[in-house]
């Protein structure tokens, strides 16, 4: 393990809704966490054009999809929600998805990225918000999400097989505005009228 920190960013990190131009350099992030990593359980990564579509389908499902820049535009990490599931029963329920640019974790992007979701969440409506971690031994996401409330619900053991070894996935979770308190009034707003 590499106990060499990286340095704080100093005032020089931005978060801004993604653009079509942050595409490629995200999916240059995500390729390097696919090949090399194990927070995602792809074994191959998507082109840029299926990497691409799946941004698509989170924005027109209402989702943001955020980016985080230094002073230059360059993209530091990205991150966006999904539905945790699609039966109706979690429709009050997020996951959200976090990746850091090689060379710049510890740094807080990923902290400063998931903070970002959840008041964006909780804006929407939502009332609870779940992180599925890839290997139980990825400090960095587990320690991003803590700081940011979560707190481990789960831990389903030996889950996938990449890189020729068995690997956990660790559950974390937190509530969103009222969480569990009362009723909803209606489905988040920016779901109001869909199935």
């Amino acid at each position: 393990m590499n106990t060499e920190m990286t340095p704080p960013l100093a005032g020089t990190l931005t978060l801004r809704p993604s653009t079509d131009a942050d595409v490629a350099p995200a999916h240059a992030i995500y390729r390097h966490h696919v090949m090399t990593g194990l927070a995602s359980f792809e074994d191959d990564p998507p082109n840029l054009e299926e990497f691409s579509g799946r941004r698509a389908a989170v924005l027109a499902a209402g989702m943001p999809w955020l980016v985080a820049v230094d002073g230059s535009d360059r993209v530091l990490g990205y991150a966006y929600l999904a539905l945790y599931r699609p039966r109706s029963a979690y429709r009050y329920t997020v996951e959200d998805s976090v990746y850091v640019a090689p060379g710049q974790g510890g740094r807080g992007i990923g902290r400063q990225l998931i903070a970002a979701l959840v008041a964006h969440a909780a804006t929407l409506g939502y009332r609870q918000m779940v992180a599925v971690i890839g290997d139980s031994g990825n400090a960095g996401s587990i320690g991003a999400h803590r700081a940011c409330g979560f707190r481990e619900v789960g831990r389903v053991e030996a889950i996938g097989f990449k890189f020729g070894r068995w690997v956990d996935s660790v559950l974390m979770q937190r509530a969103l505005g009222e969480g569990a308190a009362g009723v909803p009034a209606g489905p988040p707003a920016h779901r109001r009228g869909t199935p």
